[in-house]
Protein backbone atom coordinates (compact mmCIF):
# COMPACT_ATOMS: atom_id res chain seq x y z
CA UNK A 1 0.00 0.00 0.00
CA UNK A 2 2.84 2.42 0.84
CA UNK A 3 4.42 1.75 -2.54
CA UNK A 4 1.14 2.56 -4.30
CA UNK A 5 0.85 5.83 -2.35
CA UNK A 6 4.40 6.81 -3.35
CA UNK A 7 3.52 6.29 -7.01
CA UNK A 8 0.33 8.33 -6.64
CA UNK A 9 2.30 11.19 -5.08
CA UNK A 10 4.93 11.05 -7.83
CA UNK A 11 2.26 10.97 -10.52
CA UNK A 12 0.49 13.94 -8.92
CA UNK A 13 3.71 15.93 -8.80
CA UNK A 14 4.58 15.12 -12.40
CA UNK A 15 1.09 16.15 -13.51
CA UNK A 16 1.31 19.40 -11.53
CA UNK A 17 4.67 20.36 -13.07
CA UNK A 18 3.54 19.52 -16.59
CA UNK A 19 0.41 21.65 -16.23
CA UNK A 20 2.38 24.49 -14.62
CA UNK A 21 5.11 24.50 -17.29
CA UNK A 22 2.58 24.63 -20.14
CA UNK A 23 0.62 27.46 -18.52
CA UNK A 24 3.85 29.42 -17.96
CA UNK A 25 4.24 29.71 -21.72
CA UNK A 26 1.59 32.34 -22.34
CA UNK A 27 0.80 33.87 -25.70
CA UNK A 28 2.28 37.23 -26.59
CA UNK A 29 0.37 39.89 -28.54
CA UNK A 30 2.10 42.45 -30.75
CA UNK A 31 0.17 45.71 -30.45
CA UNK A 32 0.04 49.16 -32.04
CA UNK A 33 -1.94 52.35 -31.51
CA UNK A 34 -5.59 51.83 -32.46
CA UNK A 35 -5.30 54.61 -35.08
CA UNK A 36 -2.39 52.90 -36.86
CA UNK A 37 -3.52 51.95 -40.38
CA UNK A 38 -0.18 50.63 -41.64
CA UNK A 39 0.00 47.27 -43.37
CA UNK A 40 2.20 45.08 -41.16
CA UNK A 41 2.64 41.46 -42.12
CA UNK A 42 4.03 38.70 -39.95
CA UNK A 43 7.44 38.84 -41.65
CA UNK A 44 7.77 42.56 -40.86
CA UNK A 45 7.40 42.09 -37.11
CA UNK A 46 10.84 40.61 -36.35
CA UNK A 47 12.46 43.11 -38.72
CA UNK A 48 10.72 46.00 -36.96
CA UNK A 49 11.81 44.78 -33.52
CA UNK A 50 15.39 44.34 -34.72
CA UNK A 51 15.46 47.93 -35.97
CA UNK A 52 15.67 46.92 -39.63
CA UNK A 53 12.37 48.61 -40.52
CA UNK A 54 12.25 52.17 -39.22
CA UNK A 55 8.98 53.37 -40.72
CA UNK A 56 5.56 51.93 -41.48
CA UNK A 57 4.06 51.48 -44.95
CA UNK A 58 2.24 54.78 -44.32
CA UNK A 59 5.57 56.59 -43.92
CA UNK A 60 5.10 57.16 -40.18
CA UNK A 61 8.15 56.57 -37.97
CA UNK A 62 8.20 53.35 -35.91
CA UNK A 63 8.64 53.84 -32.17
CA UNK A 64 9.66 50.56 -30.54
CA UNK A 65 8.84 49.74 -26.96
CA UNK A 66 10.09 46.73 -25.04
CA UNK A 67 9.15 45.15 -21.73
CA UNK A 68 11.80 45.04 -19.00
CA UNK A 69 14.00 41.97 -19.10
CA UNK A 70 12.40 40.57 -15.93
CA UNK A 71 9.01 40.20 -17.64
CA UNK A 72 8.15 36.68 -18.84
CA UNK A 73 6.38 38.03 -21.95
CA UNK A 74 9.70 39.49 -23.08
CA UNK A 75 11.43 36.12 -22.96
CA UNK A 76 8.50 34.57 -24.84
CA UNK A 77 8.62 37.32 -27.47
CA UNK A 78 12.36 37.05 -27.99
CA UNK A 79 12.11 33.28 -28.29
CA UNK A 80 8.94 32.96 -30.40
CA UNK A 81 9.23 36.03 -32.62
CA UNK A 82 12.91 36.96 -32.80
CA UNK A 83 14.25 33.41 -32.37
CA UNK A 84 17.00 34.76 -30.14
CA UNK A 85 17.99 34.54 -26.48
CA UNK A 86 18.09 37.54 -24.18
CA UNK A 87 21.89 37.51 -24.38
CA UNK A 88 21.83 37.52 -28.18
CA UNK A 89 19.36 40.43 -28.23
CA UNK A 90 21.46 42.44 -25.79
CA UNK A 91 24.60 41.86 -27.89
CA UNK A 92 22.71 42.75 -31.09
CA UNK A 93 21.48 46.10 -29.73
CA UNK A 94 24.85 46.88 -28.15
CA UNK A 95 26.53 46.46 -31.53
CA UNK A 96 23.99 48.74 -33.23
CA UNK A 97 24.22 51.33 -30.48
CA UNK A 98 28.03 51.47 -30.45
CA UNK A 99 28.18 51.69 -34.23
CA UNK A 100 25.72 54.61 -34.11
CA UNK A 101 23.18 52.81 -36.30
CA UNK A 102 20.31 52.57 -33.81
CA UNK A 103 19.23 52.90 -30.21
CA UNK A 104 17.64 49.97 -28.36
CA UNK A 105 13.89 50.18 -27.74
CA UNK A 106 12.59 51.99 -24.68
CA UNK A 107 11.93 49.51 -21.86
CA UNK A 108 8.77 49.68 -19.77
CA UNK A 109 8.01 47.89 -16.52
CA UNK A 110 4.80 45.99 -17.33
CA UNK A 111 1.96 45.34 -19.79
CA UNK A 112 -0.09 48.31 -18.55
CA UNK A 113 2.83 50.69 -19.08
CA UNK A 114 3.26 49.38 -22.65
CA UNK A 115 -0.47 49.81 -23.37
CA UNK A 116 -0.43 53.36 -21.96
CA UNK A 117 2.67 54.27 -24.01
CA UNK A 118 1.18 52.87 -27.22
CA UNK A 119 -2.12 54.68 -26.63
CA UNK A 120 -0.22 57.96 -26.31
CA UNK A 121 2.14 57.46 -29.27
CA UNK A 122 0.59 56.87 -32.71
CA UNK A 123 3.76 55.29 -34.18
CA UNK A 124 4.45 53.00 -31.23
CA UNK A 125 4.62 49.23 -31.47
CA UNK A 126 5.19 46.79 -28.64
CA UNK A 127 4.11 43.48 -27.20
CA UNK A 128 2.37 42.29 -24.06
CA UNK A 129 0.93 39.11 -22.62
CA UNK A 130 -2.10 38.27 -24.75
CA UNK A 131 -4.26 38.08 -21.62
CA UNK A 132 -3.54 41.80 -20.94
CA UNK A 133 -4.90 43.10 -24.26
CA UNK A 134 -7.55 45.82 -24.01
CA UNK A 135 -9.78 47.53 -26.56
CA UNK A 136 -7.55 50.63 -26.40
CA UNK A 137 -4.88 49.07 -28.67
CA UNK A 138 -4.86 47.11 -31.91
CA UNK A 139 -3.46 43.57 -31.99
CA UNK A 140 -1.35 42.91 -35.07
CA UNK A 141 -0.40 39.31 -34.32
CA UNK A 142 -0.55 36.84 -31.44
CA UNK A 143 2.19 34.26 -30.95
Amino acid sequence: MKLLNKYKIKLSLITFFLVYSVSALADVAVIVNSANTAAIDEGDIPRIFLGKIKSYSTGDKVTLVNLNSDQSARAEFEDKVLNKSATQIKAYWSKLMFSGKAKPPKELENDKAVIDFIQSNPGAIGYISAESVTDSVKVIKTY
